[in-house]
């Protein structure tokens, strides 16, 4: 019989926590309630020019892991996760619906930088904070134990998980990673003209990843 769940939403996160009765479920269920709480009011980056706002979305059942990069600013503005045009193509490419992907039980969302890092002088946003990722990452990838698909979206979240290289190759060569993990551009504006330059993409990736979406989520 499936557990009970009990969720809990706060502009700054979605959490959904299983309920279980026996004590060690109970302590670990504790620990990452603990561990959200103490996310959510880390100012690490006071210096941020829109101010601390950690966006996430995590659940011990989740079975899909969006890694991606760092909120934009209206996802900053609503806390929640890929809020905006870029979500709505990443929820294309994936083959999910918005309420399939902000289900926090079955896809969690863990940018490398949790808060919106501001401009950077070429015009678009700035990378992700380093801090960010030292301090909270591999505590709250601990918290996920039931994971069967990773999404590394764009440059950052790549090189965390595998080391350098070139976005590019990465993706095109996604079957070298699966099952366990699935390199992808970023879905923002750029991506469009990206994918004209490489047809492969929408012919040959976006067919596999919503194969390989869907096989996790089952």
């Amino acid at each position: 019989m499936p557990l009970p769940i009990v969720s809990v939403s706060r502009a700054a996160a979605k959490v959904t926590v299983p309920v279980n009765k026996t004590r060690d479920k109970v302590v670990a269920v504790t620990r990452f309630e603990q561990l959200i709480e103490e996310v959510r009011a880390c100012r690490a980056c006071a210096d941020l020019p829109l101010g601390p706002r950690p966006v996430f979305q995590l659940s011990p059942t989740a079975r899909v892991l969006v890694a991606g990069q760092a909120p934009g600013t209206k996802v900053h503005a609503s806390g929640v996760p890929f809020d905006d045009p870029s979500g709505e193509r990443l929820r294309a490419w994936m083959g999910v619906s918005r309420e399939e992907f902000h289900d926090a039980g079955r896809v969690a969302i863990l940018p490398m930088g949790l808060c919106y890092p501001g401009r950077a002088d070429s015009g678009g946003d700035s990378p992700p904070r380093p801090e960010c990722a030292r301090r909270w990452r591999v505590q709250l990838l601990d918290q996920l134990p039931a994971i069967r698909l990773t999404l590394l979206i764009g440059t950052h979240a790549q090189q965390w998980a595998l080391g350098p290289g070139t976005m590019t190759d990465r993706v095109g060569s996604f079957r070298t990673h699966l099952p366990e993990r699935f390199a992808l551009p970023h879905p923002s504006w750029r991506s469009t003209i990206w994918m004209r330059r490489h047809p492969w993409f929408e012919a040959d990736v976006l067919p596999a990843l919503r194969a390989a979406v869907r096989e996790a989520l089952a």
